[in-house]
């Protein structure tokens, strides 16, 4: 299939497991309200952090041709768990596609001045994979021994369900978070694009002192960079809009509509 000629008005892919890069999407049109966007969950799939790498590649790969196919001029990978397994073999396979994953902000909380563990909650996948433990080692520093990775198998699948708070969410949280409650916690690195959308309850079991950091403005300002060396930005000064697509059902589309609007 002969795919659309990009130009400047082009929307801007974005993909995820699910819903979570929603949270993604919702910094990058902040950061650019004139780009028009395309969404694509994979709640068929879902959850991407209990698959091998070449699963997820394999996922990740038939995303973007899809996205290709539907005209868009750059990727956003909203995904921790996709851009561990997958990110480095996309960028080799479209060299002229600008393509920006997200990655667990671990510098801003390694810069923080505050004393105490830095928590990153992120999905099994991602914490495993070695470009993980190659961030930790780049940034870490003199404060290496202060990163705490807390794998949280089933965190997403309540953003998944809708359930962004609530007291079976409070208490699965509590039971993740029960071994730290008597150290000193100086941030908490969300590690998985799901999760900002529960920071709420993580801030009412740990308190408003603690650092809650994620990395969507990060990867909103890399793909805005990306396009503009490409002269792909949107000239237009009239707001873009958002196309919302997920291949488990039409309820998982009114779901994302619903978080893009909280």
């Amino acid at each position: 299939m002969e795919r659309k000629e990009i130009s400047t008005e082009s929307p801007i892919g974005f993909f995820d497991s699910g819903v979570g890069g929603i949270s993604v999407l919702k910094e990058a049109i902040k950061v650019m309200p004139n780009e028009n966007y395309i969404y694509f969950g994979d709640s068929k799939n879902a959850p991407y952090g209990v698959k091998s790498t070449e699963e997820i590649a394999k996922l990740s790969f038939d995303i973007v041709e899809n996205l290709l196919d539907k005209g868009v001029k750059g990727i956003v990978v909203a995904c921790n768990t996709a851009t561990s397994a997958a990110v480095a073999k996309l960028r080799i396979a479209y060299p002229d596609l600008p393509i920006v994953g997200i990655e667990p902000a671990l510098k801003p909380a390694v810069e923080s001045k505050k004393n105490g563990k830095i928590i990153i909650m992120a999905t099994p996948v991602t914490l495993a994979e070695g470009k993980f433990n190659r961030l930790v080692q780049r940034l870490g520093g003199r404060r290496e021994d202060d990163i705490v990775p807390l794998p949280c198998p089933g965190l997403m699948e309540f953003v998944e369900r809708g359930e962004v708070e609530g007291e079976a969410l409070e208490l699965y949280l509590k039971e993740r978070l029960n071994e730290y409650k008597d150290e000193e916690i100086s941030s908490i690195v969300l590690g998985c694009t799901h999760y900002p959308f529960v920071k709420e309850t993580i801030k009412k079991v740990v308190g408003n002192n603690v650092n809650i950091i994620d990395g969507s403005l990060g990867t909103s300002k890399e793909i805005r960079r990306r396009l503009e060396e490409k002269n792909l930005l949107n000239k237009s000064d009239k707001r873009g809009t958002v196309e919302i697509y997920n291949s488990l059902n039409n309820k998982m589309i009114n779901l994302c509509k619903e978080l893009l609007e909280k």
